[in-house]
């Protein structure tokens, strides 16, 4: 829980920066006090959706200490297969054949990826994992619902609520203090958890949420290469071969949405 705040606290001064500096709209000669303005009056609504993804981060974060780490990544990128489901339920976006395709195409180059870090691990830890999933899945579906707005606000009240809801475990459990503590959480703030938000709720106005999904499953696919690059460890065949198969699919099905649209 203090990781999981420690990120969302240097997250949400980052996308606060971009909402005040860089700002949807500009309805004003004032953007600034427009945009806080609204903020306020949203901040109910915002709080509200941003749980699901505030949800997300706290389970994935817990499920990885109680469980093995490949069934809590596994488990919680099962998410393309229930934003599928809710983005039809909820938004009228019934998924494409290829994302079908690219769903069975991405569980087959993940398990090839993981394969051989799977671990008995524990039934909660596993069951915080998909529940994880499920919420990481509702969150471009609330996205997607509110695309007329900024998305970046859900996303700037998601890592608020996370925060937030960790302030008591700094009582309990509080870190300890030291440069490297707070350059390493500063770093995840804001590039793994700000940037990443940010450029999130670009796109998902942009794709469907299943789409959204299917290209998230690549961040975990890439960190074998992040090793590679800094510590020079090689990956394993099977590591190459599932994070080539779950690449392909996702330009697959990207490039065939986006030839759909255009026609």
């Amino acid at each position: 829980m203090v990781i999981a705040g420690s990120r969302s606290f240097f997250a949400a001064l980052f996308l606060l920066a971009l909402r005040l500096f860089f700002p949807f709209r500009k309805s004003a000669a004032n953007s600034k006090s427009v945009t806080i303005k609204t903020l306020i009056k949203d901040a109910p609504a915002l709080g509200a959706y941003g749980l699901g993804y505030a949800s997300t981060m706290i389970l994935f974060v817990i499920a990885n200490k109680l469980t093995a780490s490949a069934n809590a990544i596994m488990l919680q990128y099962a998410a393309p297969v229930w934003a599928a489901l809710l983005g039809w339920i909820f938004l009228r976006e019934r998924p494409r054949p290829e994302h079908w395709a690219a769903m069975v195409l991405v569980g087959l180059g993940m398990f090839l990826v993981f394969q051989g870090s799977f671990a008995a691990g524990s039934f909660l830890g596993d069951i915080l994992a998909l529940a994880s999933g499920v919420a990481f899945a509702a969150n471009p579906v609330l996205l997607r619902a509110r695309e007329d707005k900024n998305p970046a606000d859900i996303m700037l009240f998601s890592h608020i609520t996370c925060a937030l809801i960790s302030v008591p475990f700094f009582f309990l459990y509080p870190p300890a203090p030291g440069v490297k503590y707070f350059l390493s959480v500063i770093y995840m703030g804001i590039f793994q958890l700000g940037m990443a938000s940010a450029l999130f709720a670009y796109g998902i106005r942009r794709i469907p949420a299943v789409q959204a999904m299917l290209t998230a499953t690549i961040e975990p696919v890439l960190n074998p290469v992040w090793v590679l690059l800094a510590l020079g460890e090689r990956p394993a065949v099977s590591v190459i071969a599932g994070g080539a198969i779950i690449i392909a699919a996702v330009i697959f099905s990207s490039t065939l949405s986006a030839l759909r649209r255009r026609n």
